[in-house]
């Protein structure tokens, strides 16, 4: 009996990993397909088959898209617009979280809702008046009108998943602190930000994957090419160069890069803070 059960264990395990391997290997066959066009030219990519290996493998495509889209400064743009996103989106949605759940008063349902009804609201909704307010205010072509609009839109999500984590913290535990002299302020930096670590993570990953591949607002908030970021850069490779395919795989494998290198070092992370950061209904 017990070899019976064992065996149709291995033949439903082995059917998960056939299973998981087939997804693995789709989800990595494009990014594979990607890098390989890259090092084609043109004209190699246009007379060959398009899944055969470079005959002649081409490096300077690297070089050409970098030049061309000027990638060290769209990155460095993205790293800036990234960073001050995600730490703000952090601070300040655990703070009114803490402010929601802990120390409620009668407008809390009211200011609650209003933060998780953005939730709802999808972007394509709100991107004309955004961009009408923007230019009204004259933040239009400046880092503020960016930063601004990335922040807002995270905040939402944030707002609700530092909410609901932070009910599940024992209000013995501010008391105490109360009971000791702490100001509420110190009790956010000492105890409830340190607590919440977990679902920290979880809105960090979820905001710096975001911004850093946002097109849309970035693209009708910023003219200027010296404030737009390595997705408008990849943008550019498909307008007036859309024929120069090596640049435009060149171009894709650069901007992509960067992510997979997050994951990479973060990817630990990463799963910690998926897991650990999951809100119980």
């Amino acid at each position: 009996m017990n070899s019976d059960i064992r065996k149709t264990n291995t033949f439903f395990l082995s059917i998960m990993y056939f299973i998981v391997i087939i997804f693995a290997v789709l989800a990595a066959y494009p990014i594979f397909w990607v890098v390989m066009s890259s090092f084609k030219t043109t004209q190699e990519y246009m007379a060959t088959s398009k899944l055969a290996f470079p005959e002649r493998w081409f490096p300077r495509n690297y070089y050409l898209a970098w030049r061309d889209a000027n990638f060290f400064m769209l990155i460095a743009n993205s790293i800036f617009y990234t960073t001050v996103t995600v730490i703000s989106i952090i601070i300040l949605s655990f703070m009114a979280g803490f402010a929601f759940a802990k120390l409620p008063t009668k407008a809390t349902p009211i200011l609650h809702g209003s933060f998780i009804i953005g939730i709802l609201i999808t972007l394509q909704c709100i991107m004309i008046p955004l961009f009408l307010m923007i230019r009204v205010i004259g933040l239009y072509n400046t880092r503020l009108g960016v930063l601004i609009p990335y922040i807002g839109v995270g905040l939402p999500m944030g707002v609700y998943l530092a909410t609901e984590y932070i009910k599940g913290i024992h209000n013995e535990i501010i008391e105490s602190a109360r009971i000791d002299g702490a100001i509420y302020l110190s009790i956010f930096w000492r105890i409830i930000l340190p607590m919440a670590a977990p679902v920290a993570t979880t809105v960090a990953i979820l905001t710096t994957t975001g911004t850093w591949n946002e097109f849309m607002l970035i693209n009708i908030l910023v003219a200027a090419d010296n404030l737009k970021s390595v997705p408008l850069g990849m943008y550019m490779f498909s307008g007036v160069m859309a024929t120069d395919y090596g640049k435009q795989f060149a171009a894709l494998v650069t901007g992509m890069t960067p992510m997979i290198v997050f994951y990479i070092i973060f990817r630990k992370q990463i799963t910690k803070g998926v897991s650990a950061g999951a809100v119980k209904g």
